[in-house]
């Protein structure tokens, strides 16, 4: 394999991870980020136990996102601690957080004792999800590079209008992604009081996802330039639309499941607009477009990418057998028990 395609094959590997940690952990998320909305503690348990058996392991596509870019691209890895320490660490707070709040939260049934984890809960929860919006909006814009490669701004730097405004509408897109779950998982009042709530979220996240694109477009046009010189590559743009109009289409007709697909393919085809816009970079220097980190002039050798691929060939079926198996075994609607949370 020549190292133009190796390198063009390791970007999709870390693209398609990204889509799968956004699409699986931002339905748990989004649960998170609506538990408080929920009417009492029993509505509180169902929410809890709907993800229960899969939100950790949802996580692990992150982890597997961060070591892959570690192993294959270090300089980039570097260049991108530092640059977000504060929100890392603020990230790994809050998955800590919302952890300890899931397992804690039922081991006794004192009102302020549930409140309080509840509030973690659901805090944390928004903080992932802002946090990872945060994050990728200054991807987008750049951030500021030395010569070598190396972070050279100011965390005050990277809190900016639109960074904000992408952190709002991933929290807006996990509520919805984890809303529409919710529908698939409950039934009886629950189930309708999540219906009622469904078309709420998705105005939410229409409202944010038509301001960011108006604002991405006016300010930073080169995410457009692929779309321009590649017309036909517009397709993928209008496939995600429709994925996002199939939504609310699929609600109104009681089709939870269809809605739950299309708002996956809306994230996918999300992250891809992402991926177009921004390649070959993995770190774009705001400063200088010259002095952006690429898949072609941060990655270790060519051995270890080849090494990597081979691993993620043999390991990605088994961890998609893995989420299928786990995801068939627990499919149906949520029931309360002695042994739920």
């Amino acid at each position: 394999m020549s190292m133009a395609t190796l390198e063009f094959v390791w970007y999709l590997v870390f693209m398609f991870l990204l889509a799968g940690y956004v699409i699986l952990d931002g339905f748990d998320l989004g649960v998170g980020v609506l538990h408080l909305f929920a009417r009492s503690d029993v509505e509180r348990r169902i929410f809890l136990n709907a993800i229960g058996p899969v939100w950790d392991g949802n996580e692990v596509w992150l982890v597997v996102f961060g070591g892959a870019l570690f192993a294959g691209f270090p300089h980039a890895y570097a260049t991108l601690m530092s640059a977000f320490y504060i929100p890392v660490m603020v990230f790994l707070a809050a998955l800590i957080l919302r952890a300890v709040s899931i397992e804690f939260r039922s081991k006794t049934a004192a009102k302020i004792w549930r409140a309080f984890w509840d509030s973690i809960f659901m805090l944390s929860s928004t903080a992932i999800s802002f946090g990872l919006g945060f994050v990728l909006g200054n991807m987008i814009q750049g951030i500021p590079l030395s010569a070598d490669g190396e972070f050279a701004g100011t965390f005050a730097q990277m809190i900016n209008p639109y960074s904000m405004l992408t952190g709002l509408l991933i929290v807006a897109l996990n509520a919805m992604h984890g809303n529409i779950y919710l529908l698939m998982k409950t039934e009886g009042d629950v189930h309708e009081h999540m219906r009622h709530w469904s078309y709420r979220t998705i105005a939410m996240f229409i409202l944010f996802y038509f301001i960011t694109t108006c604002a991405t477009l006016i300010h930073l046009p080169y995410m457009t330039a692929v779309f321009r010189d590649e017309p036909w590559m517009f397709a993928i743009v209008l496939v995600g639309l429709l994925a996002i109009a199939a939504i609310p289409r699929e609600i109104r007709k009681k089709r939870d499941g269809w809605a739950f697909i299309a708002s996956s393919l809306g994230i996918f085809f999300l992250v891809a607009v992402y991926a177009l816009g921004t390649f070959p970079n993995l770190v774009i220097a705001s400063n200088d477009p010259a002095l952006s980190l690429t898949i072609s002039n941060s990655y270790t050798s060519k051995k270890t990418l080849e090494v990597l691929l081979t691993i993620v060939l043999i390991g990605m079926p088994l961890v998609l057998l893995y989420f299928i198996t786990v995801y068939t075994i627990f499919r149906g609607k949520v029931k309360l028990d002695s042994h739920s949370y």
